[in-house]
């Protein structure tokens, strides 16, 4: 099914991310995400993204793991795809392979240059681009990504919506949020959006927090707003997972059930490859 219409009603979908293991006994990892996938799909899913590490560098565990969502979960996957130091004759190539697998949907995204890369071609300098490519040469609906704190390299969050306006008139079909802890950011985001002239569905992220360090380097890195009344929570409960784990839980089913009540079109969870937190956030939900 394609992205627009997934997001062509006013029912809140709910979907998720996972990333391609790496390391040591990457098989059985790949084995254990499925499992944990499986334990998700009661949930009903619209789909399962994964995410694309830079220049590539797992391609081969992002179309595994897609086919294996795809046969074994039984749910729609959705490849990420980023553009920075691509040429477009492997962009092609990638579109042609995501194609014949049967697969309808791309997340697109320029992605942050490898600090190590040898050689970083220039063919795309901007998301935008990559739409308008991907539109041009192959089917895929495409969605790309938001940013209701704004991006953490733009100079403003009007400027960073003006080149979200870019993305959506080269032929995106919905707009993936990054993760926001503060629901009135995202209602004031939406509204800028709007008033600019996008219409497309906006599916908000989520993020399951499950460790208090953690969440602090992700937000320092993503520009995510950390409200300081969860944060101060989460400073109190830092020694203790169990503890972090159930405020996360409670804190997560707040946000997310006054989302759903204000028509959200969707609801991702960014699950960092576990089913509990996501599982224990959406059963407490009324959809």
């Amino acid at each position: 099914m394609r992205l627009k219409d997934i997001y062509n009603s006013n029912k809140t979908q709910i979907s998720f991310e996972i990333f391609p293991p790496k390391g040591e006994d990457k098989a059985q990892k790949i084995d254990n995400l499925i499992s944990e996938l499986k334990v998700l799909k009661k949930y009903n899913p619209a789909l399962i993204s994964i995410t694309y590490g830079a220049c590539g560098t797992n391609r081969e565990s992002t179309i595994e793991i897609a086919k294996r969502i795809k046969s074994e979960v039984g749910v729609i996957p959705m490849q990420h795809f980023t553009c920075i130091c691509s040429q477009k004759q492997y962009i092609q190539d990638y579109l042609n392979e995501i194609e014949e697998m049967g697969l309808e949907n791309i997340l697109a995204l320029k992605g942050d240059e490898p600090k190590d890369n040898l050689v970083c071609y220039r063919d795309f300098q901007y998301a935008n681009e990559l739409v308008e490519f991907i539109r041009e040469k192959s089917n895929l609906d495409i969605a790309v990504a938001g940013y209701p704190e704004k991006h953490p390299s733009a100079e403003s969050l009007d400027e960073d919506i003006k080149n979200l306006k870019k993305k959506c008139d080269a032929g995106a079909s919905v707009i993936f949020t990054q993760m926001f802890f503060e629901n009135d950011n995202f209602y004031k985001y939406c509204d800028k959006v709007r008033k600019i002239g996008i219409n497309l569905p906006i599916v908000a992220g989520i993020f399951p927090i499950s460790d208090y360090k953690q969440i602090r380097k992700i937000a320092e890195m993503s520009g995510a707003y950390l409200p300081p009344k969860m944060l101060e929570k989460l400073e109190k409960y830092q020694n203790s997972k169990e503890d972090t784990m159930k405020f996360s839980i409670e804190y997560s089913i707040n946000q997310c059930q006054e989302l759903v009540e204000n028509g959200a079109s969707g609801l991702h969870f960014y699950t960092l490859n576990k089913s509990y937190m996501t599982g224990e956030i959406i059963k407490n939900l009324s959809l």
